[in-house]
């Protein structure tokens, strides 16, 4: 069984510090926060430049070039709507360490993504809806199918794409979260491999309670199926929740990981 798999969501427009660093091509907040989180356990790292209409294939070669370059090779998740900043962060990305993944198609209008990812050798996050949040899970797995039929019939290995059946924030929408980690488990039993945005679940929580949601959670999706999250590798209580269920498991040696943690 293979370990949980942790791609790192800090290096994000949509904080200020990093938005600026993109802009003005700072390259000491965006290498500190990649640094925090792969001293954290992540193994992928999120690089989300934001819909970047006017200069995005600039700042994604920048990027990418400056992350792999500092820290070896580290693998990288490229995300943006852009598909041309996708295409040139491909261009420049070293896989050494592991292929690039496309950050994201959906079964809408994003789902040119999906050829993008044939096209290339990629990687790519699959959201298992169309416009907005599914209804329920009939219609969720109907655009998993249908994710999952145009990635096969281009070519893909069913490997290549981690389908995500979107979290849901608890706050307002409580009574939907058990059939998301029911849509985990369905993905499981036809042999997916799965993501998400697992932070989207205590928006607007307390921040204190926020990591007491996420862990538990995790904990929960983790025994559903699911095989990997975008997330704060820096939230000590997610990380340790996740190794140790990655122990309990089966999917990594005990002893290594005990001394790990």
């Amino acid at each position: 069984m293979e370990k949980f798999m942790i791609i790192g969501e800090r290096i994000h427009c949509i904080s200020p510090t990093i938005r600026k660093a993109l802009a003005e091509r700072n390259p000491e907040p965006i290498l500190k926060r990649a640094k925090e989180q792969i001293e954290a356990g992540a193994d992928y790292l999120d690089l989300n430049i934001g819909p970047a209409e006017k200069d995005g294939e600039e700042i994604m070669t920048w990027a990418v070039e400056l992350l792999q370059k500092e820290f070896d090779n580290i693998p990288l998740a490229l995300d943006t709507v852009n598909k041309k900043a996708i295409e040139a962060g491909i261009k420049v990305y070293n896989r050494a360490k592991g292929k690039p993944i496309i950050n994201s198609a959906d079964a809408g209008d994003r789902i040119e993504m999906i050829d993008l990812a044939a096209a290339n050798d990629a990687m790519v996050i699959a959201l298992c809806s169309k416009q907005g949040i599914p209804r329920d899970n009939d219609e969720r797995m109907a655009y998993c199918t249908e994710l999952l039929e145009r990635a096969m019939t281009l070519g893909l290995e069913p490997t290549d794409v981690l389908f995500d059946p979107l979290f849901l924030v608890i706050k307002g929408m409580q009574d939907k979260q058990t059939e998301v980690l029911e849509a985990i488990s369905m993905m499981k039993e036809m042999g997916l491999k799965t993501t998400g945005g697992l932070s989207n679940v205590s928006n607007g929580a307390p921040k204190e309670i926020r990591p007491v949601l996420d862990s538990a959670v995790v904990a929960m999706a983790m025994q559903s199926g699911l095989t990997s999250a975008i997330v704060n590798p820096c939230d000590t209580r997610l990380m340790e929740t996740i190794k140790a269920c990655d122990i309990v498991k089966g999917s990594v040696l005990y002893a290594d990981s005990f001394l790990d943690l």
